[in-house]
This record gives structure tokens, C-alpha cells and sequence, in this order.
């Protein structure tokens, strides 16, 4: 093969900052980490960026509710890092609800709703209608866990939508 023409790659994860030519405009999860909310536990899971979280293990996904009567409400929960002259911060954060049925196998989830709601946080917006109080504080306190820094240097919507 000629080593001046550029090879054919598929990067999914990359610190590449710029894409130019070939490959111009894909989409760069570097900067995008998931966390899995399951009761009032919260927990970081990269796994979820390809649909491959310890939840998602094993469970059959329907795009209908009704196939998951006894599934528990879980949520995977988009968050990107920026920087800025300060340092990283927390700048993107949304949730994506699911239920899910251990036992049965089984569960309920609306893909197109979960690469909006990443796309929304790779956008620099809050969306976290729908957790309630006990799961808002999970949230919270798992952000604050991981880099209480970057949680101080977070806009004041997060803090606010996580109060």
C-alpha cells in the first residue's frame, strides 16, 4: 500500500481536536463519559457509550413499555467535559430513562431518545426532566465524587436542575 495515502479507519473515541479531509464531521466521544443511575445508586459505566453497560448486559430491548411490566426504572445519564481558562467542568448532562427486567431478561428503551439526549449534552445542554429527588441526589453526589472541581466550576443550571 502506498504510505502517502491515508489508511481507512473507523474512530469512534479519539483526542483529535480537528477533523480535516477524510472523516470530516464524525462524531468525537472523547469528551463524553455515561453514568448508569439505577434506584438511588449512581455509578460511571463507559460501557453504555456502545449500548454495552452492565445493565444493558443480557436484556433483550423492546421499543414497546408494555413488554416490560415488572422493569425497574433505570437511567443512563449523558455527560460531557469542556474546558475553559478555569479548567474542566462539567458543561452537558442528560438522562435517558429505561426499565429493566433482570430476571426476565427484558427491557424498554427508545434508542433514537438516548443518541438525541448524548448529542443534546455533546451540545452543552441540561436535560434531566423526568429523575426524581432521590435519583437527582445520586447524581449529584456521584459528580461531585468523581471531580468535585469541575462540579465548582459547572454553570449554575446543572447545580440548580440538581437541587
Amino acid at each position: 500500500m502506498d504510505s502517502d495515502k491515508k489508511k481507512l479507519a473507523l474512530n469512534i473515541v479519539s483526542s483529535k481536536v480537528n477533523h480535516k479531509g477524510f472523516g470530516a464531521g464524525a462524531i468525537d466521544l472523547s469528551n463524553v463519559s455515561s453514568i448508569i443511575i439505577d434506584g438511588n445508586e449512581a455509578y460511571l459505566d463507559m460501557g453504555a457509550l456502545h449500548a454495552k453497560s452492565e445493565i444493558e448486559k443480557r436484556i433483550k430491548f423492546s421499543t414497546n413499555k408494555d413488554d416490560v411490566p415488572n422493569g425497574r426504572r433505570c437511567w443512563i445519564v449523558w455527560v460531557a467535559i469542556d474546558r475553559n481558562e478555569e479548567g474542566s467542568y462539567y458543561a452537558g448532562v442528560t438522562a435517558c430513562e429505561m426499565l429493566v427486567d433482570t430476571e426476565a431478561r427484558r427491557g424498554w428503551k427508545l434508542l433514537a431518545d438516548h443518541v438525541n439526549k448524548m448529542d443534546y449534552a455533546m451540545k452543552r445542554r441540561i436535560v434531566l426532566e423526568g429523575l426524581d429527588e432521590a435519583e437527582k441526589a445520586a447524581l449529584k453526589n456521584q459528580l461531585i465524587t468523581h471531580n468535585e472541581e469541575w462540579w465548582n466550576r459547572s454553570d449554575d443550571s446543572l447545580k440548580a436542575a440538581l437541587s
